[in-house]
């Protein structure tokens, strides 16, 4: 099986490049890594490296990087890998997926343990990453049967190219989207199993550069559920916990906030995202024109 990797990027030209020579330690190697970024400025030129490698500039939004990365691969790859750029896999990563799904037809989408997350904490050096990744090589996590997931996370998360037909990510999720990884993959567990597998490991730094403020992600936080239910890409119960955990969060958190997470930010975007769903406006890009 053929399998290409997108790592779209964003003011994080470093973290990008160190992922792209990271996967050059693979036990399976990438047969095509397509980056996406908005112009030139956002990544390392005139670097080589032992896997062909495609940069592919155009307007920023993690959607739209996506959705031209699968323009130019989903015909000719019989898998396609998305990487975020501050994700460090295993050296059997790669190797592990394609095993995977050759022996079982019955997946669509897979992703992997993730063995710590600088997303819902501090975030993590690459230096960390490595030795954490080390440890489980020398103490593997117990295994565990194939867990079925609504959605997978976005991060790391590997598609059989055959199940995407005509299906993209959706463009008004703006920005740094936010669920858009659960309305894609949603959409293609209708050909098959959505999975997280153990054989697959990785640490997700969290980088916090190169994301959008928190008013915009506040804002998000409250639209962006509301839009997928209604779409029918996520159950509503689903998403009327994930808009009351985030509130409530940003709630309790605003008075002494984390130095790491702009809680007052996030509160007040949810807030704005609120007076909209009362007023009737369900309208995700709406971030576009916050600060």
């Amino acid at each position: 099986m053929k399998l290409a990797v997108v790592i779209p990027t964003l003011g994080r030209k470093a973290v990008a490049s160190r992922l792209l020579s990271h996967l050059e330690s693979q036990t399976r190697l990438p047969d095509h890594v397509f980056v996406t970024a908005p112009d030139e400025s956002h990544v390392e030129q005139g670097s080589s490296y032992s896997y062909p490698a495609s940069m592919i500039f155009g307007g920023r939004g993690l959607c739209a990087q996506r959705n031209r990365a699968l323009s130019q691969s989903v015909e000719f790859f019989d898998i396609i890998t998305f990487f975020d750029d501050d994700f460090v896999p295993s050296e059997n990563y790669l190797e592990n997926v394609v095993k995977e799904f050759e022996c079982h037809n019955e997946y669509s989408v897979l992703m992997g343990d993730v063995l710590y997350d600088g997303a819902q904490d501090l975030a993590c050096s690459f230096e960390d990453a490595i030795t954490i990744l080390q440890k489980a090589a020398c103490s593997p996590p117990p295994h565990h049967d194939p867990v079925d997931h609504i959605g997978a996370y976005g991060c790391n998360m590997s598609i059989r190219t055959s199940a995407i037909g005509a299906v993209r990510f959706d463009e008004k999720l703006a920005l740094y989207g936010w669920q858009e990884d659960i309305d894609f993959t949603a959409q293609l567990g209708r050909h098959g199993r959505v999975v997280r597998l153990t054989s697959l490991l990785g640490v997700h730094l969290g980088i916090k550069s190169g994301r959008v403020s928190g008013v915009r992600f506040g804002y998000s936080q409250v639209v962006n559920p509301i839009y997928l239910a209604r779409k029918g890409t996520m159950p509503v119960g689903f998403a009327a916990d994930l808009i009351f955990r985030n509130l409530a969060a940003n709630l309790a958190k605003s008075l002494f906030p984390e130095p790491h997470i702009d809680r007052r930010g996030r509160l007040k975007g949810n807030l704005i995202g609120a007076r909209h769903l009362i007023a009737g406006r369900i309208e995700p890009e709406y971030v576009l024109e916050l600060k």
